[in-house]
């Protein structure tokens, strides 16, 4: 039944402009079912729109119901409206005076079967059909709650045709309520008509917000990680190559700060593969110099015992040092070719006199022939000190850091003896045994100090390979010391803390008790 004021209204004007809902339904739902086999499969900007549009769908979703809710009570509204003019009309009109078809055009009016109204505790019927049907429905508009209205407005369109209700509502200035009949079939229709519109909309307004972020999420996010993906495929297949020039990233976000740390673990990984190189081929060549070299010194060692032979007082004096020199290069030689890998073998420990030891160290390095750059020496070491160490890893470690003071010291020459000093001191704190090796030289560059005791890093001479702080470290580590660095003093100071290894109580007790 089509009423005057549907014709008026804009939504009924709307809605019989608009295609069948049912002629897009099937597109849908097919398309529905399609994209749940192949969303599996979708990249990260597939599942970027498509998230994008489900959101946006649910949020119109929300807005959705509640409208056609406020749709179902203006269009109930609109006939108490026309109601309450039809109550003027009749109201002041006399008992039965009112002609037949001035009652039926004022139904059509409102598009109801009867209209009432009660005031002051009296109801009266001011216009009806011949035979009012009987109300299947009542519906109270004076005081609806919105979980009310949308209960309602679902129950409304799943109504079957030709459902009677009776709506009751508040008239103005005129007290009590005025109630109408009418066939709820209009009211369905008018509201699908405005949900297949509603919907329409909102899917086009949907498609277009989802397109948009889509784009502004791609461009912002998709794109640069596509960009960082291609770029971590390409290191993988080439870790070694250089790459091309890129341009650092502006972007502080995460994504930049994802590419800037990107780019900075490929450098590093680069400059480790590049020293695992030069650590590989170095290794190959110190096993072929070192097999060699072992044969040499077996000859040079024949040769110094028949050097011991001579009576000549200084040959005699020089003869002992020469041995054990010769001794610990073959020794060292005989280690690196059977441990002649990234490690060194593990420290034979025992209880070593300090004090001598050292001095081995100032005479390997000659500055007691007096022959040597006039550099001082000047020891220190606690009276009867005995380190728990391996005597020969020890003299390496002493000898690399006495070394490189004599080399940094002789490279300011000429010297003086009361400038340019090696100062070596000896100390137990504890269970520890302290050794300091300092000089009076320029100390360590600071360039130099983040990598000290790292291999080909850590050299602030030219032409150093930084190897010599890296074995020393490495020797420490294995006696369970450390060396470091020591902050704030002249020249440069290095500190070894060798700890003493825990003692068996019940050895020690056992071997008290034998003796």
């Amino acid at each position: 039944m089509t009423t005057p004021l549907d014709a008026a209204s804009p939504q009924a004007a709307l809605a019989e402009r608009t295609p069948p809902l049912a002629a897009a339904a099937p597109g849908a739902a097919a398309q529905g079912r399609a994209a749940s086999g192949w969303a599996r499969h979708l990249g990260l900007s597939g599942k970027l729109l498509a998230f994008t549009v489900a959101f946006v769908v649910l949020a119109e979703l929300l807005i959705i119901v509640p409208s056609i809710a406020a749709y179902r009570v203006n269009w109930l509204s609109d006939r108490l409206a026309a109601a309450r003019t039809a109550a003027l009309v009749l109201d002041v009109a006399p008992q039965e005076m009112v002609a037949p078809e001035l009652t039926r055009e004022l139904l059509g009016s409102v598009g109801a079967i009867t209209v009432a109204l009660k005031r002051n505790d009296t109801r009266r019927l001011l216009a009806s059909t011949d035979m009012p049907p009987e109300v299947d429905l009542h519906v109270d508009l004076r005081d609806v709650t919105p979980w009310q209205a949308v209960s309602e407005a679902v129950d409304t369109l799943f109504a079957p045709d030709g459902r009677i209700i009776r709506v009751v509502g508040t008239p103005p200035r005129l007290g009590g309520f005025v109630e109408i009949v009418i066939d709820e079939t209009p009211l369905r229709k008018a509201m699908l008509r405005f949900t297949r519109n509603l919907v329409l909309v909102s899917l086009i307004i949907a498609a277009l917000t989802g397109g948009l972020i889509y784009l502004g999420l791609a461009w912002m996010f998709v794109r640069p990680m596509r960009r960082l993906t291609q770029r971590m495929v390409a290191f993988r297949e080439a870790p070694g190559a250089v790459p091309a020039a890129l341009d650092p990233t502006a972007r502080m976000d995460e994504i930049g700060q994802a590419e800037r740390e990107f780019m900075e673990m490929q450098r590093q990984i680069r400059e480790t593969l590049q020293q695992k190189s030069r650590l590989a081929a170095l290794g190959l060549a110190v096993s072929k110099i070192n097999h060699d070299l072992r044969n040499l010194l077996a000859s040079v060692q024949l040769l110094s015992d028949r050097l011991a032979m001579i009576r000549d007082p200084a040959v005699q004096r020089f003869a002992p040092k020469l041995e054990a020199a010769l001794d610990r290069a073959i020794a060292y030689c005989e280690h690196t070719l059977a441990y002649g890998k990234a490690q060194e073998p593990p420290p034979e420990r025992r209880m070593v006199a300090l004090a001598p030891l050292i001095g081995d160290v100032h005479g390997t390095l000659g500055l007691d022939a007096g022959d040597g750059p006039a550099i001082g020496w000047v020891e220190a070491v606690e009276r009867g000190l005995k380190v728990d160490a391996d005597p020969d890893q020890l003299f390496r470690v002493l000898l690399n850091l006495c070394r490189n003071a004599l080399e940094a010291l002789a490279a300011r020459a000429p010297n003086d003896p009361e400038r340019d000093q090696i100062r070596v001191t000896g100390r137990r704190e504890g269970s520890s045994v302290v050794i300091e090796v300092a000089d009076t030289g320029p100390g360590v560059p600071e360039a130099a100090r983040a990598h000290l005791f790292e291999a080909f890093q850590g050299s602030a001479r030219r032409g150093g390979t930084g190897l010599g702080l890296a074995i020393a470290a490495e020797l420490m580590q294995a006696h369970g010391g450390e060396i470091r660095l020591v902050p704030g003093t002249i020249g440069a100071t290095f500190q070894l803390r060798i700890p003493d290894r825990p003692v068996d109580l019940d050895a020690h007790r056992a071997l008290r008790s034998h003796g």
